[in-house]
């Protein structure tokens, strides 16, 4: 007998889509801790969410979906749902500011969209995604004076925040609106206790933020140290201090994604009890 033909749809998913969007997600929350994040702080309103979530639908299952909003993130995506989103990416025009997830499909969707919204800025094609869910190892201090930054101190934070995304991105988030939605982000972080730092003198010399946090498990990002006190420890016992915090009072998962060639910063975080959990890459525009 021949193969039964398969019937498969993209269409955006709503909240009748919840119980198999939140197995997908589940799958593997460590990876997907910003789609889900997003997902169950705002739901699936398109305005509250920032985008839309698309699903890949065969025989009536979500097989897969993809975010589609500041950023593109596929999300447990095999070769024609990739090619589904990246129709449907490639008709609406691109929106977004970066494809972000799991290496081989970002790279994968890329290759897609490549000759339709080439070039891009830059291509990050191996970043480790890491994790750890226990304390750091006994020889490791966590920073006591690392702590969550204050609503009064955002003035004091956003400097550091501005100078840690010039030298990561390559560019400074306050072209464009003068900086006035960057400044929204950091204040919604700080605000909702996600912003940890060590201040000194009325000056940042270590932070991080918790940039996405779901029921399984917290991503950490803008991890900066002031250049003029680098190699001094301070990421070590900084990160210490914000991965006991985010185990005791934010998630059972600490993980972030980091760019291969900053070996300082892999170092630092291998000291601390992170362990490569799989591959990411980032696409700039």
């Amino acid at each position: 007998m021949g193969a039964m033909l398969r019937t498969a749809s993209l269409r955006v998913l709503d909240a009748r889509d919840r119980d198999q969007v939140d197995a997908l997600l589940d799958a593997d929350p460590v990876a997907n801790v910003f789609v889900a994040s997003r997902v169950q702080a705002a739901g699936f309103d398109g305005w509250r969410l920032g985008g839309e979530l698309w699903g890949y639908v065969v025989d009536g299952r979500l097989e897969s979906l993809c975010y589609a909003g500041a950023n593109l993130v596929p999300v447990q995506a095999g070769p024609d749902a990739l090619r589904a989103f990246a129709d449907r990416a490639r008709r609406q025009g691109r929106r977004c500011s970066s494809l972000v997830g799991p290496a081989d499909e970002v790279l994968a969707l890329w290759a897609q969209l490549a000759s339709a919204w080439g070039p891009a800025r830059e291509v990050r094609a191996r970043q480790p995604l890491m994790a750890v869910s226990s304390l750091p190892p006994w020889d490791v201090v966590p920073d006591d004076a690392v702590r969550r930054v204050r609503p009064d101190e955002l003035g004091v934070v956003l400097p550091a925040c501005v100078a840690m995304f010039t030298e990561e991105v390559g560019v400074s988030p306050e072209l464009g609106d003068g900086g006035a939605s960057y400044r929204a982000r950091v204040g919604e972080l700080v605000a909702s206790g996600r912003s940890f730092a060590r201040i000194e003198d009325g000056r940042v010399v270590f932070k991080a933020e918790i940039g996405a946090v779901s029921r399984a498990a917290c991503q950490v990002q803008g991890v900066w140290v002031a250049p003029d006190r680098r190699g001094e420890g301070l990421a070590v016992a900084g990160m210490a201090a914000v991965v006991r915090a985010c185990l005791a009072e934010i998630a059972p998962v600490v993980s972030l994604y980091v760019n291969d060639y900053n070996a300082p910063a892999l170092a630092a975080y291998r000291r601390v009890g992170f362990q490569q959990l799989g591959t990411f890459a980032t696409v700039l525009f």
